[in-house]
């Protein structure tokens, strides 16, 4: 059973919640959000918020909370086979209330089909927010050219 390392990512005036499904190893390595130099989320969300790619986790942070994003993962804690999202099992669901109560999150975007399964199946009951769910960052998801991927999150501006 591997426990999710990474503390959500959001502030008073965050009004829209990306969820992912869990960390892959990379990211919990670097105990932040899509640490894996492959997937395509800060390139893609740069793209779109128009900033230039973040490099730091400072950065990254920064660029969430000045467009009033906030980040986190369906899952708390699994058992998964290195990072691929068809090995989780055993699931226990991360309890957004501590975001839903302390920030303006109205809108909840799922990053690819298994963050959107696991928060239909656990997470949907509690809030009653139904989720947007986008194509997946993953390097995973190579039938989406990072092109596509920038015209499809482009609603995470709105």
């Amino acid at each position: 059973m591997i426990i999710h390392p990474i503390p959500p990512l959001f502030d008073s005036e965050s009004k829209t919640l990306i969820l992912g499904s869990f960390p892959s190893v990379k990211s919990r390595e670097a105990a932040f959000f899509y640490g894996h130099p492959q997937n395509r989320f800060w390139s893609v969300a740069a793209t779109v918020l128009g900033y230039p790619k973040p490099e730091t986790i400072e950065e990254k942070k920064k660029m969430i909370l000045e467009n009033h994003l906030a980040m986190w993962d369906v899952i708390e804690s699994c058992e998964i086979e290195g990072s691929a999202d068809s090995t989780i099992r055993n699931v226990t669901a991360n309890n957004l209330s501590l975001i839903l109560k302390n920030s303006k999150v109205d809108r909840i975007i799922v990053n690819g089909k298994t963050a959107e399964k696991y928060y239909i199946k656990y997470t949907y009951p509690q809030t009653g927010i139904k989720a947007i769910c986008l194509p997946s960052t993953s390097p995973a998801n190579a039938a989406w050219s990072i092109e596509r991927l920038v015209e499809a999150w482009k609603i995470i501006k709105e």
